[in-house]
């Protein structure tokens, strides 16, 4: 058990969570703000937040690749990636906690990629389910894989620029 213990305290430093109780660091806070007191409430141990974030990333992944299955209906298509997306996102809140995940999706490097992603993942879903176009659904499906891949960048340092130069010399061409 000791055993066990000690690897769930190295996969918290791995991926950041503070290795000290994080239900005794919750207490100490007074301040009343939404999302401490989202954090106060949802107080997890360390092998519940790692169940948590299995149970959640294994869902979103499976409706992912179920969405596979309904390709060529795009409403449900659109439904499910999408569904499966926000799944996926909601997982790593059970790692680093719901205020941290905000906070780094606000974070200035990364604000507009969040902006974007969360904007396609609007689109897909109005698409999908209020406007039944197939092709705007698809278009949005595309906005929204691109948001994610753009978002997903955000979180590598250099990526983005990376990404962004090899694009920039692809496509510049003389004329």
């Amino acid at each position: 058990m000791d055993k066990m213990n000690q690897a769930f305290e190295k996969m918290k430093m791995l991926v950041g969570m503070e290795v000290e109780d994080e239900q005794q660091a919750a207490e100490e806070e007074n301040s009343l703000s939404f999302m401490e007191d989202l954090n106060r409430n949802c107080a997890l141990t360390t092998k519940q937040r790692f169940y948590g974030f299995a149970i959640c990333l294994s869902a979103g992944l499976t409706c992912t690749l179920l969405s596979m299955l309904v390709f060529f209906n795009p409403v449900k298509f659109g439904i499910t990636f999408t569904l499966g997306n926000l799944m996926a996102l909601g997982s790593t809140a059970f790692l680093i906690g719901p205020q941290r995940q905000v906070t780094m999706m606000l974070d200035p490097a990364r604000i507009y990629a969040t902006a974007l992603y969360l904007a396609s993942i609007i689109i897909a879903l109005f698409c999908a389910l209020y406007v039944r176009n197939k092709l705007l659904t698809l278009l949005a499906i595309i906005l929204e894989f691109t948001g994610l891949i753009w978002y997903s960048l955000s979180y590598i340092p250099f990526a983005r620029t990376m990404v962004s130069r090899i694009f920039m010399t692809c496509f510049d061409t003389e004329f």
